[in-house]
């Protein structure tokens, strides 16, 4: 709502021509599509980083394990299993959570980055062309799997026409 007074606000003032305002647009989009994908890239470097604190945590183990090499065997197996449940933690926390959650935040970015897409032409385009170019233009902007066809968008209208 906001995003869209600004500039239907700048519109109306008469200040700059559209040309200036698509760029403009450009800019403040790209800003939030970078902000919107900030956490994805935090999540997946943090999940970068988890299999490292499995090996310092199997390396501890094995500095444990040679301070008691004079220990039975017994003891000495339980200390090795222990240096290496670290390693299998630190792998299966970033590849099984960490990761997965990144990619799904990365993924969601996208998709807030493909839904915007069409909403920066659909703010000033109306005050350009007819309605039906407007639309049209819009709809060919969103990505083929959101994209309704030519029929599909022409029965919504027509049904939202007859509310």
């Amino acid at each position: 709502m906001e995003f869209t007074c600004d500039y239907l606000r700048m519109m109306v003032g008469g200040n700059l021509n559209t040309v200036e305002i698509e760029s403009l647009m450009d800019v403040e989009l790209e800003t939030h599509h970078h902000e919107a994908a900030e956490p994805g890239h935090v999540v997946a470097a943090i999940g970068g980083s988890v299999p490292a604190f499995g090996i310092v945590v199997a390396v501890m183990g094995v500095v444990n394990v040679m301070g008691s090499v004079g220990s039975p065997p017994a003891v000495l197996g339980k200390m090795i299993g222990g240096a290496l449940v670290g390693t299998f933690l630190g792998i299966l926390i970033s590849y099984g959570f960490v990761e997965p959650v990144a990619k799904l935040l990365e993924q969601k970015a996208h998709e807030g980055r493909l839904s915007t897409k069409p909403s920066k032409w659909s703010y000033w385009l109306p005050c350009l062309a007819a309605p039906q170019v407007a639309i049209g233009f819009g709809r060919k902007t969103l990505g083929s799997h959101e994209r309704p066809t030519f029929a599909e968008l022409e029965e919504e209208l027509k049904a939202r026409k007859g509310k």
